[in-house]
């Protein structure tokens, strides 16, 4: 029988049970009091989030194109979503469990929407897309006034060359909308940037606080594994989207004749942003109903504990308690800032910042490391936002080609990257050496994997009136006089392509056709007739010339993979080098000074950088009111140099500083056996100094 102190306690549990059962009338329901429910909402929001974060990515050239932007602006957008999310990144650090973490990552998650909203309003407000500028306003595009008609006065021989005859229907208002367009799409990136900040860091925080120990790590590596598929969705949403005209709500009535292959082809850009900014709206709802502090978890899960289990058996009982109470103290390490300091004030907080920051900066290990994953993360950064740009000007391939060949081969291989690398070190158990020679050998790999990136290509093709290659048939300049009836706009752009000599033409007028006919009415084949600057006469086709070299697209691509998912493999083994080249106090602090470094020194100056490197191997482009717009024509020897040149001299940076990193351990390990070597003939002389018992004891121990 159970005596009355068993009794007692039995009934004491019995009615706090009861009233723990008892909710309050406000309380949640019980959904949102499982930090499971947390975990499936947190990692569809984060999923969303990165989608629409990656999106302008998949879609820079098509919003060149769209709005006259030249790379170097385009890159300078692209980089606006870093400048809020780093201004406050530190504050949110700081506030920590302070506020309540559910609501903000809800307000946050509302923001990122809006973003995407405003993203959109551009569309809205701008005129329908004309990709045929020869024509009038009133007149159907690609009418004949792109052909070459006779002219009833004698034409300008000066205006095919002076901008701003070309633009003379420029006005103020038009400038202004341009500038109004251009600053609604940076105060969107701004903002989304701003919207994102408290979304990782207070869900991590929030799984790790309410979590059970043991299931927090597989929680957040779930949390990891589902939102790395955000870029991926990224680039696959603009595949798809890419394929549609951007004025698919306001179409023509006489439809368009272009195709998606066409130059001139803008995809419906703004239907992903409007698609991805419903889905974050949609993750955010459930933010709302979350508690500030919900009941933490009391029980593992089972197949994890039986895992747990299975891979500490052969650990003994001190090293378990030992890992225990690691995993105990996890949660306080992952706050940072807030358990550092949660007592300081802003101001207090502001002012011991810089002399932490200093502190942390001397470890050599960790100035090096992060220097690498500088080097890292500007290569990416180039790569994610001008790659798919790349593709399609050296490649002739459509954007949503492009997007697709990203989002199907280079994401998922950067994720196997990742994975692996964090395989091989929890496996084999690197140390910091091994971690080292691991991030040196595949950084070396990467970089040697670059290399015949240089030789996958080709030459830019003859275009009349502006390359000149030699061998090639002559161009308009070769007969004189062929143009000077036609009196063709500056500004026109509907290339024809001469497919026995590979001479492309600006537009029909430019090649002095008269005549167009349509030969295959299902695939809209059109050729331009009676040409006079072209050899025999023409005909000519409509469209670019294809690209001599666009077989070579695969193998550039999966030489692209491969070299990013061997970069990728360093992700782990860096970051672990990271959390031990700093003091134990510091850990916490080094993370965030990490991401806050990689932010300001590699996200936002790399892609500015990469698109003023391909804006030098222009060699025409679009005028827009007198001034550069769009490029639309590069050489494309001189863009595969500058572009895959600065990814190597990114991958040559991060080999050095690994390879500094390599020295730096080598010379520690020196040191560290140099002083068990001095220590240990003292340690000699005290046991030969006790007697033999003694000794026996102490070897023992």
């Amino acid at each position: 029988m159970p005596d009355k102190d068993t009794k007692a306690t039995m009934s004491t549990e019995d009615i706090s049970g009861r009233k723990a059962g008892i909710k309050p009338q406000n309380s949640p329901p019980h959904v949102f009091q499982s930090i499971k429910f947390f975990l499936l909402c947190h990692s569809l929001l984060q999923l969303a989030q990165l989608m629409i974060s990656g999106y302008l990515k998949s879609s820079i050239s098509t919003v060149e194109k769209r709005f006259g932007l030249s790379s170097q602006t385009s890159g300078l957008l692209a980089a606006f979503n870093e400048v809020g999310n780093t201004t406050l990144i530190v504050f949110v650090s700081y506030f920590g469990s302070r506020v309540h973490r559910p609501r903000m990552i809800g307000y946050g998650a509302v923001l990122v929407a809006v973003a995407g909203l405003l993203m959109t309003v551009p569309h809205f407000i701008s005129e329908p897309y004309r990709y045929d500028h020869s024509s009038a306003e009133d007149v159907p595009q690609d009418s004949d006034a792109s052909l070459c008609l006779p002219t009833t006065s004698a034409p300008d021989p000066t205006s095919a060359l002076d901008p701003t005859s070309s633009n003379s229907s420029c006005s103020s208002h038009v400038e202004a909308r341009h500038l109004t367009v251009v600053g609604i799409m940076f105060t969107a990136q701004t903002l989304l940037g701003v919207g994102g900040v408290p979304i990782q860091p207070f869900g991590i925080s929030y799984i790790d606080d309410f979590a059970h120990h043991s299931n927090s790590p597989l929680y957040l590596g779930i949390l990891f594994a589902v939102t790395m598929m955000g870029p991926g969705m990224a680039y696959g949403l603009g595949s798809l989207m890419l394929r549609l005209y951007v004025d698919i709500d306001r179409m023509p009535e006489g439809g368009i004749s272009l195709t998606s292959k066409d130059p001139r082809w803008v995809g419906a850009w703004w239907l992903g942003f409007l698609i991805s900014a419903g889905m974050v709206a949609l993750a955010a709802v459930p933010y709302f109903f979350f508690p500030k502090e919900m009941p933490k978890e009391k029980h593992e899960l089972r197949f994890w504990r039986k895992a747990l289990t299975d891979a500490t058996s052969p650990v003994s009982k001190d090293e378990g308690s030992s890992s225990k109470q690691v995993l105990e103290e996890s949660p306080k390490k992952q706050n940072g800032l807030v358990q550092m300091a949660p007592d300081l004030t802003v101001l207090q907080f502001i002012k011991v910042f810089p002399s932490v920051l200093l502190r942390t900066m001397r470890q050599p290990i960790f100035l090096l490391v992060v220097l690498s994953q500088v080097c890292v993360s500007s290569m990416v950064a180039g790569m994610a936002t001008f790659l798919p740009k790349f593709l399609e000007r050296q490649f002739s391939v459509t954007a949503s080609f492009a997007n697709m060949l990203i989002g199907g081969l280079t994401i998922p291989s950067a994720i196997v990257g990742i994975v692996v690398g964090g395989v091989l070190v929890k496996r084999f158990h690197l140390g910091p050496m091994r971690c080292g020679t691991l991030c040196l050998l595949g950084t070396l790999a990467c970089l040697l994997l670059g290399l015949p990136l240089f030789f996958l290509g080709c030459s830019t093709h003859q275009i009349a009136g502006i390359t000149h290659q030699p061998g090639t048939q002559p161009g308009p300049e070769l007969f004189p006089g062929c143009m000077e009836p036609c009196s063709c706009p500056s500004d026109g752009f509907n290339p024809v392509c001469n497919t026995g000599t590979h001479v492309e033409y600006i537009t029909p007028c430019h090649a002095g056709c008269t005549g167009r006919v349509v030969q295959d009415l299902d695939t809209s084949q059109v050729f331009y007739t009676n040409c006079s600057c072209v050899v025999g006469g023409g005909p000519v086709l409509a469209g670019s010339c294809d690209s001599t070299c666009h077989q070579l697209v695969l193998p550039f691509i999966l030489l692209v993979s491969l070299g990013v998912a061997l970069a990728s493999i360093t992700h782990t083994p860096a970051f672990m080098l990271i959390l031990r080249g700093v003091k134990k106090e510091d850990k916490a602090l080094a993370v965030g000074i990490q991401f806050m470094l990689l932010r300001v020194l590699a996200w936002m100056p790399s892609p500015v950088i990469h698109g003023s490197a391909i804006d030098t191997t222009c060699v025409h482009w679009a005028l827009n009111c007198g001034s550069r717009a769009a490029c639309r024509y590069y050489d494309l020897d001189l863009l595969r140099n500058r572009f895959i040149g600065l990814q190597v001299f990114f991958k040559t940076g991060t080999l050095v500083c690994f390879a500094l990193v390599f020295v730096v351990l080598r010379q520690q390990a020196k040191e560290e056996g140099s002083k068990a070597a001095a220590s240990s003939p003292s340690l000699q002389q005290q046991l030969l100094e006790s007697g033999p018992g003694k000794k026996t004891a102490d070897s023992r121990v």
